[in-house]
């Protein structure tokens, strides 16, 4: 009897059981109010309840005024809370007190791998929220990052989903534990820009779950995320916004989800298959859910016993957001010290070091005559002058292209934070090089992809010829990346590859930042320059931190969050032909911009996004398929240098910990991102060769060294088993891997998985 039960004990605690999803909902803390809930209920017309389950405003949903139940009130984000509106319009409302801290955007926070950082982002974004009157942010946004040309792939965390979702775990808490609901998007498959409208994404229960799912479980299941948006495009043949299987079989019986789901804006397609799919909220008119839902009630297609608990859910997140009173919100400015400070930590954390190079022969530093010395942290003592090249430099990021931007109060530039952290004692002159791809271009229907400027790449090499260093201000801008559309191809714009040849030759002490959202064709800037940077569109203290880390104050840190390929078509996505697809009317618009000039949504074309790559998406497609790529999953150089050693992996209640040595053998202080991966060879089922199982930002001192500790959940060991719709664990042996990127882990051990459960069958 006593082996009996130590058998079952086992099997509970080594298998995602129904019993552990369904205890998930009672822990949440929407369910506080469940009587008082069916009270208001009680109380309320069938008319209030159908004025709350539509957009009454741009941004705002309608409460029950004479029962004290106030308005749901919006916040577009997801890395800063836009300004105010006209209430049924895109235009700005005109305040002076709507501005807000311009936060990094997704891919910079990811390339920060810093829970921490990203609990300290949500409660930032949080506290502007409130005092801007908003009880939803609408994020944070967490599809994974399938294209490198999708347009919102700035907004996205990752490719990988234990990264995306552990950030999103945090961004949540650290959102609602300050009062602000999130609200996750988009609800799913969104990962492409064009044709979003009306794309149908084809794919496998076993790679939506463990792969697309995934970071939206992890935030529902493990941070009690309050809200969640449907997005546009179809899954499996079924619009998102109505799509049953998405809206409740999954998010509300296998996860436990008891919160509100809002629509993408204008994302709705049906009246009786949305609101009993799901739905709560038509965003932000009232056309499906309006006077075409109270008829559904009245002719009974629609039960109101389905109307109430589309209420219910709302009024779930209402008694649990406390709401702020109209004449109270934007009162105080908001882009604050405090939330200044946090972008500028996230911002400093998150630019990786691609590149760092020595130059040899006559180009080489004086003081690095006996010995090699790279081009950064700059060499204060021998650069007395510095040329500035390219408008990234100073153009600023926070609005730009379609969709959501931040009014900031500031954002300094990077050549103001160079100007800044030199202060006086250096030259900088500085020269525009290229005219960046802008709004009119855009409009005209120009392709960023146009030739250099002679004039101005004249100047720019004259200014180069005459400084001790470059520094060259690559990449995008959020004109070319954007919102709505998808970039055509990864090339830099504006003829930068033939501007940053001509640079190198005029002077070889070369360094060059890449400012994008997302990966970009390197192959001509690597080339050429021995120093190479990412940051991001790096929020409003950007400027300073690259300015930092350039001049050495900060030691750069951060981790490539997607893999960068060499070139577009070794992407599975364009390897397999199945992005993009091929439209044979091409007029067919966006919905986005569709409802914002008033136009139907409705869609003569159906497109399908076949996900032939499965789960093989970024590095677990280059590593199976032997692609190399630019820079790999998770890369990031550093001043420092560091070693690993003496690993261990201990079993425990949870999985396992991972536990080693980390060693700063170098004279910098510095912080290193240190990860784990695991693999498993002999495994009965399709896998990758290996994926990321997880990873810790650690700080060192010079010559410091740690022990450091990594937990392995058994849960991240699961894969998705489509014969019982549940999460498996298989036994077998795991290979353990540890180190700084995900090619490069020079810690490696065997451990043994065992499930009772799947040895018995």
């Amino acid at each position: 009897m006593v082996k009996k039960i130590s058998i079952f004990l086992a099997i509970m605690a080594l298998t995602i059981s129904s019993v552990t999803v369904q205890a998930q909902i009672y822990q949440s803390k929407l369910l506080e109010h469940e009587q008082q809930i069916d009270d208001i209920i009680k109380g309320m017309t069938l008319e209030e309840k159908i004025a709350m389950l539509h957009g009454k405003n741009m941004f705002s949903s309608a409460g029950i005024p004479r029962l004290g139940i106030a308005d749901m009130e919006y916040a577009d984000g997801p890395f800063g809370i836009r300004e105010e509106m006209e209430p049924h319009s895109w235009n700005s409302a005109n305040l002076t007190t709507d501005s807000a801290t311009f936060f990094p955007t997704g891919s910079a926070l990811a390339a920060t791998w810093s829970t921490e950082w990203a609990y300290n982002y949500g409660r930032g974004m949080s506290r502007e929220a409130r005092l801007r009157g908003k009880d939803m942010i609408l994020g944070p946004a967490i599809n994974i990052q399938r294209i490198p040309t999708g347009g919102r792939t700035y907004e996205y965390l990752s490719e990988d989903p234990l990264l995306s979702g552990m950030l999103a775990v945090a961004y949540t808490r650290g959102a609602q534990e300050h009062g602000t609901a999130v609200c996750l998007k988009h609800y799913a498959l969104n990962n492409q820009e064009d044709y979003r409208g009306f794309v149908d994404v084809h794919i496998s229960d076993r790679a939506m779950h463990e792969i697309y799912l995934r970071p939206f479980e992890m935030a529902v299941r493990e941070a009690d995320a309050w809200g969640v948006m449907a997005a546009y495009n179809k899954v499996n043949g079924r619009w998102c916004s109505e799509n049953k299987p998405l809206l409740t079989t999954i998010l509300r019986q296998q996860w436990g989800f008891p919160g509100m789901v809002i629509s993408d804006w204008g994302g709705v397609h049906s009246t009786v298959d949305a609101v009993t799919a799901g739905m709560n909220v038509e965003m932000p008119g009232n056309r499906f859910f309006g006077q075409a839902l109270l008829d559904s009630v009245k002719t009974g297609k629609v039960s109101e016993d389905i109307i109430n608990q589309r209420v219910r859910e709302i009024l779930r997140v209402r008694l649990t957001v406390t709401p702020i009173p109209f004449d109270h919100a934007n009162l105080t400015p908001v882009g604050n010290d405090d939330e200044m400070l946090t972008a500028l930590q996230v911002a400093r954390r998150s630019i990786v070091l691609l590149k760092n190079e020595p130059i040899v022969g006559k180009h080489a530093l004086k003081a690095a005559k006996n010995r090699p010395w790279p081009l950064l942290p700059i060499n204060l003592t021998e650069v007395k002058s510095i040329a500035v090249i390219g408008e990234n430099a100073v153009t600023k990021m926070a609005l730009g292209g379609v969709g959501a931007g931040v009014k900031t109060r500031k954002e300094i530039t990077p050549l103001e934070g160079l100007q800044a952290v030199l202060g006086g004692g250096k030259k900088i002159t500085y020269a525009p090089g290229y005219k960046s791809f802008d709004r009119d271009s855009r409009n005209k229907r120009q392709s960023p992809q146009q030739p250099a400027d002679p004039q101005l790449m004249a100047e720019a090499v004259k200014v180069a010829k005459g400084a001790d260093l470059v520094i060259f201000f690559a990449g995008d801008n959020r004109e070319v990346e954007t919102e709505g559309s998808d970039r055509k191809s990864i090339t830099l714009p504006s003829g930068q590859d033939e501007l940053v040849q001509a640079l190198a030759k005029a002077n070889p002490r070369l360094v060059t930042v890449i400012v994008a959202g997302g990966p970009v064709d390197i192959s001509t800037v690597d080339t050429v320059s021995p120093a190479l940077l990412v940051s991001w569109f790096n929020g409003s203290m950007g400027g300073l931190a690259i300015a930092e880390v350039l001049n050495g104050n900060i030691t750069p840190s951060g981790k490539l969050p997607m893999s960068w390929p060499k070139k577009l078509e070794d992407v599975p996505a364009y390897v397999t032909g199945t992005y993009p697809q091929n439209v044979s009317n091409n007029n067919q618009g966006d919905i986005f911009v569709d409802i914002t000039r008033n136009r139907s949504n409705d869609r003569r074309q159906q497109l399908i996004a076949n996900y032939a790559e499965e789960g093989l998406v970024g590095y677990r497609w280059y590593d199976k398929k032997n692609v190399a790529v630019a820079y790999p999953f998770g890369y990031g150089l550093s001043y420092a240098t560091f070693t690993y050693s003496d690993l261990k992996v201990t079993p425990t209640v949870e999985g396992f910990d991972v536990s080693f040595v980390l060693t700063n053998t170098s004279s910098f202080a510095a912080e290193e991102v240190t990860q784990v991966y695991v693999s498993r060879p002999t495994s009965r089922i399709e896998r990758p060769i290996k994926e990321l199982k997880g990873f810790r930002r650690v700080a060192l001192k010079p010559g410091e060294r740690k022990t450091v500790s990594i937990p392995l959940r058994r849960d991240d060991l699961c894969h998705w088993d489509e014969s019982t719709q549940s999460w498996s664990l298989e036994s077998g042996d795991i290979t353990v891997l540890v180190g700084g990127s995900s090619d490069n882990l020079p810690l490696k051990t065997v451990q043994t998985v065992q499930n009772p459960l799947n040895d018995k069958l």
